[in-house]
C-alpha cells in the first residue's frame, strides 16, 4: 500500500467541504469527510485502478466519491491527493488550467 499525503489545496477543499455541509449539520459533515479521508486512503491500495485525466494534467488520476472528484497523483511510490472539488465545478479553472491547455501540471 502506498503512502497518502495531501497537498494544501487539497487539505483546504476537505475544511471547506465540511464547512459547507456543517451549515445544515455538523454530524453530517464529520462524517462525510471522513468518508472522503476513508476513500484516499483506499486510493493508496491500489491507485493505478483508478482512471486517468491526462487531458487535465499530467499524470492525473481520479476517483469520484458522490458528487465530489479525489484528483491525485503517484509520486515516487506514494499517493498525493492534489484537489477534492464538486463534479459541477470548471475542473480546469479548480485545477489551475488555462482552457485549452491540457496537459498543464495542477498547482499545489
Amino acid at each position: 500500500m502506498a503512502a497518502v499525503t495531501f497537498s494544501p489545496q487539497a487539505r483546504q477543499d476537505l475544511l471547506d467541504i465540511g464547512d459547507y455541509i456543517a451549515k445544515d449539520n455538523r454530524a453530517n459533515a464529520r462524517r462525510f469527510v471522513g468518508k472522503l479521508i476513508d476513500q484516499c486512503r483506499q486510493i493508496g491500495e491500489t491507485p493505478m485502478a483508478y482512471p486517468s485525466r491526462h487531458e487535465l494534467a499530467a499524470e492525473l488520476r481520479v476517483a469520484p466519491l458522490g458528487s465530489y472528484l479525489i484528483f491525485f497523483r503517484c509520486v515516487g511510490g506514494a499517493v498525493r491527493i492534489e484537489r477534492v472539488p464538486h463534479g459541477a465545478r470548471d475542473l480546469h479553472a479548480v485545477l489551475g488550467m488555462r482552457e485549452g491547455r491540457g496537459g498543464d501540471t495542477v498547482q499545489s
